[in-house]
């Protein structure tokens, strides 16, 4: 017989050994999965982590790899910062779609007019969409202490509704001979996330992934702010001796990751997804929970999980296309590393003893 005892301090192994164990465990699980599904096992985890990396086609995907990350890195910080402090925004999907949509019409409203300032407006209109939907729960957990998992996540469904309307509706293309959807930006240069760099997939919303990485890392080393945040979340009761304010806490860390995931939005609609449609809606808010947890919370190792993620991402497209692999099984495939990044994180604070006298 085991029981779990609890250690006297956190493990500093298990703290760091925990993603990369997860990883492996995942990629054995899954190529069992894969081999319960007729698939070669072997070819696929070398389809997902490796050819994208270094296979044929590697110049192209490897441009793909920051089109994936950026958005999964800027929405997990956001994320980050809250778990940290013990709030939990589950809806950050809800959120990352309405600051497409906030960000999308203000682009579309102007349109065709030419100007330099277009893009911005609409960055910021996105940020301030998805800060708006995340203060719904914010809201709510201050005044009436309802839980903002519960709340946040069923915003997700009625942001998808929202969607649904905006792509069959106020925002469809009125040239679009009665199709879903919006224009499509990429017409329209004043207001599209282009590449910077012909052929490197890299847009504005990789270098604002990196930027807010960094100024997410002062902020929780060097701040007095990134102090009660730590604090909140490991000592609830000391942070109040502390003078930390609960409410403040909640609507800053609920409205900054509401933020970061609308800029992530927006950043998608006016790049990669390049229009409002009915599936713009691509799953990175609920993901990049996955990736918060693999960074260990920390900027900076989110920045590595959103990369590893996007592998995920590019590879698994690859394996649906070239080995004829269901995109669901690519998707339990991800679910597999928060459940072995759940399950080995167990170890940081607990270690595993026989029982003495078991039989």
């Amino acid at each position: 017989m085991l029981r779990l005892e609890r250690r006297p301090n956190p493990s500093r192994f298990w703290l760091y050994a925990t993603p990369p164990v997860a990883v492996v465990l995942t990629m054995i699980a899954g190529g069992l999965l894969f081999a319960a599904m007729g698939k070669d096992p072997v070819a696929v985890i070398r389809t997902i982590f490796w050819e994208p990396l270094f296979g044929d086609f590697a110049f192209y995907l490897r441009g793909q790899l920051l089109v994936k990350a950026g958005p999964l890195i800027l929405i997990a910080i956001g994320l980050a910062m809250g778990f940290r402090a013990g709030i939990w925004n589950i809806g950050a999907e809800g959120q990352y779609i309405m600051g497409a949509i906030c960000g999308a019409a203000v682009g579309l409203a102007v349109y065709p007019t030419e100007s330099r300032l277009i893009f911005p407006v609409m960055v910021l209109a996105g940020a301030l969409g998805g800060w708006a939907w995340a203060m719904i729960p914010a809201i709510l957990r201050t005044r009436f202490n309802t839980n903002e998992i519960l709340v946040s996540l069923m915003l997700v469904y009625v942001a998808e509704t929202i969607l649904a309307k905006a792509a069959t509706g106020f925002l469809r293309n009125p040239d679009g001979m009665g199709f879903p959807g919006s224009r499509n930006f990429s017409s329209y240069p004043a207001a599209a996330n282009a590449e910077l760099f012909a052929g490197s997939g890299l847009h504005w919303g990789g270098v604002t992934a990196v930027f807010v990485a960094l100024a997410a890392h002062v902020l929780l080393r060097h701040h007095v702010l990134g102090y009660q945040i730590r604090l909140a979340g490991q000592a609830p009761r000391a942070a109040r001796f502390h003078g930390v304010d609960p409410t403040r806490l909640v609507i800053f860390c609920m409205g900054l990751s509401g933020a970061l995931a609308g800029l992530a939005g927006l950043f998608e609609v006016a790049g990669p997804a390049g229009q409002i449609s009915i599936d713009f809606n691509s799953g990175y808010g609920f993901t990049a929970i996955i990736v918060a947890f693999l960074g260990r919370l920390n900027p900076l190792g989110i920045v590595l999980a959103g990369l590893l993620m996007a592998l995920t991402y590019v590879g698994g497209e690859m394996a649906s296309t070239n080995m004829g692999l269901p995109a669901a099984a690519i998707q339990v495939f991800q679910g597999m590393l928060l459940f072995f990044l759940l399950g080995v994180d167990v170890l940081t604070n607990y270690r595993i003893r026989p029982v003495k006298g078991a039989r």
